[in-house]
């Protein structure tokens, strides 16, 4: 298929102003037509929660842009619907900060993507990880991103999966990283919370959560791009 008759869906879980939401367009740039249907607000964390009981409020912000009082999946669910049903694929993010390993069972950006292939549509989502205290270069994530997004794009597509990737956070003048395919590191985040009384607040460092070798983990806090294929249920389940 030609770049110039690929339709994308862009949407994230930072919101419709979000800056890296602003740097997934860009990098999307010249890879096909774009369509964004995004959250009005920050709905991080929210996972694959979807609005059934409540009316949900869509407003155009242009001719292909619109934001949605709703989740991410609330987005490709009305997308699909009405928004921009002719999409071929979803690219979710980047999101700033990572969603690595079991980061993707409560990414509100992975479930945009995730409600995508339920559906029978291929979707990438871009992460951004944050070393602690360095702000993220956003014109080099996209340049980052849009060559993993040219060879991804290229591929071809087995349903039933989609393609989680993470960027990662060097120092300014660190050698450019590599892409490294590896696989969704299973280790839980660490579970510390500070308890007073009947309040508890979690204080968990991700940045010292478990690294196992060669996963994404470990890759990308090793300072590479990181990009785990994840199949979500055969592809005979989804026929």
């Amino acid at each position: 298929m030609s770049e110039s008759a690929r339709i994308l869906l862009l949407t994230n879980d930072d919101g419709v102003e979000a800056p890296g939401l602003k740097a997934l367009r860009e990098a999307a740039e010249g890879l096909g037509r774009c369509r964004i249907v995004a959250p009005s607000g920050p709905f991080s964390g929210c996972s694959h929660k979807v609005t059934t009981d409540a009316p949900v409020v869509t407003t155009r912000l242009g001719d292909d842009r619109f934001a949605v009082d709703g989740t991410p999946a609330d987005c490709i669910r009305l997308a699909l619907h009405h928004l921009a049903p002719e999409f071929m694929w979803v690219l979710s993010g980047i999101n700033a900060g990572a969603n690595l390993g079991t980061d993707i069972h409560h990414s509100g950006t992975v479930a945009a993507v995730r409600e995508a292939v339920i559906h029978g549509r291929p979707g990438i989502a871009v992460s951004h990880y944050i070393a602690r205290g360095r702000a993220i270069d956003w014109p080099r994530a996209v340049r980052w991103t849009r060559a993993v997004l040219r060879e991804l794009l290229a591929r071809p597509w087995e349903p039933g999966s989609f393609w989680n990737v993470n960027l990662p956070h060097p120092e300014p003048g660190a050698p450019e990283p590599s892409v490294v395919s590896c696989p969704l590191d299973p280790a839980p985040l660490p579970l510390v919370y500070c308890v007073e009384g009947d309040v508890a607040s979690y204080r968990g460092d991700y940045q010292k959560r478990a690294r196992r070798p060669s996963s994404d983990v470990d890759v990308c806090f090793g300072g590479q791009i990181a990009v785990s294929l994840f199949r979500l249920m055969p592809p005979a389940e989804i026929e």
